[in-house]
């Protein structure tokens, strides 16, 4: 049984390659029939078994394969012969597209190789931290207050579709 449709009339071209957005025909794991995800090019890119989903904006195309319970969610792209599965989750920003197989974790962001990425702690919760890049930052008695430029987003479904800078 199908979990998804492509819809024909929903296209994007990516690199000269047309992608497709997707939409569920029934409900599986947390998507609800009617759902629409992100955009693949051929069904042979998303399993039409198991929970394996593309929201979004992201982008899954070429002999890229996703399956089992992974999800590839924000503006990721997948392709190439890249395989992800299990409970892998590729989101943000990251591009996924060499001969390589993610069976587990969470790929966030791509950065060039000599960009560093520090961390700052951004929340009372020891658990977490935030990546960022030369990051900037005032100490006060009580708090940590990033600083840096204002920007206006739109959101849709939980996901960022775009942003500006409105204020240096």
């Amino acid at each position: 049984m199908k979990k998804y449709k492509l819809l024909t009339k929903e296209s994007i071209e990516h690199f000269g390659v047309t992608l497709y957005r997707i939409e569920a025909v029934t409900d599986f794991g947390i998507v609800r029939k009617g759902e629409k995800g992100g955009f693949i090019e051929k069904e042979e890119n998303l399993s039409q078994e198991g929970n394996a989903w593309v929201y979004g904006n992201a982008l899954v195309y070429g002999n890229a394969r996703v399956y089992g319970n992974a999800l590839v969610y924000g503006n990721a792209w997948v392709s190439g012969n890249a395989l992800v599965y299990g409970n892998a989750w590729v989101s943000g920003n990251a591009w996924i597209s060499k001969k390589i197989k993610l069976t587990g974790g969470y790929f966030y962001h791509t950065k060039r190789k000599l960009e560093s990425m520090d961390t700052i702690e951004t929340t009372d919760d020891t658990d977490y931290e935030t990546l960022c890049r030369e990051p900037k930052t005032e100490s006060f008695e009580e708090e940590v207050k990033p600083v840096g430029k204002k920007v206006k987003i739109r959101i849709d479904g939980g996901q960022i579709l775009e942003g500006e800078v409105v204020e240096e």
